[in-house]
């Protein structure tokens, strides 16, 4: 397999101008949305139809929404607003993308100059991270960078 780079990346905490400049210096082709809730008021430039706008109008970059790549709305809510047990989630999410099958369902070329869009802003505790991870771990040559 052809190496594949694949960015993350978490919108919280940032401009729009420090968001954007980003992902055009790291060179980004394409933003893979991997949010379950990606139009909530709280979001701010990253609304799904906002993004999609300013991402080609300011950078020239895509954008895709893949709801493959994000919790269920259980797991999710588990994690927020009942424990916040990170590992638990870990295990459960790791579970759910390898059931999804997502390294066979989900084209190499698409990911190539992508990357993850989440809201945290930093990808230790985030299911980009471990999407990511879960990718390079069945694809091989797949070299990730974690945008800040």
């Amino acid at each position: 397999m052809t190496p594949i780079k694949l960015f993350t990346v978490g919108f919280t905490k940032k401009s729009a101008e420090t968001f954007f400049t980003e992902l055009q210096r790291a060179g980004v082709k394409r933003i893979v949305d991997v949010r379950l809730h990606n139009n909530s008021q709280l979001a701010g430039f990253s609304k799904r139809d906002d993004l999609a706008y300013f991402l080609r109008a300011v950078a020239g970059i895509e954008y895709v929404h893949l709801l493959d790549l994000a919790p269920t709305a259980e797991l999710l809510e588990r994690y927020k607003k009942l424990d916040r047990d990170w590992p638990a989630y870990e295990r459960d999410f790791r579970k759910l993308i390898a059931d999804r099958k997502i390294d066979e369902t989900i084209s190499p070329n698409l990911l190539d100059g992508g990357c993850l869009l989440c809201s945290e802003d930093r990808p230790h505790h985030c299911h980009r991270r471990l999407v990511a991870e879960h990718l390079r771990d069945r694809w091989g040559a797949v070299e990730i960078e974690h945008l800040t």
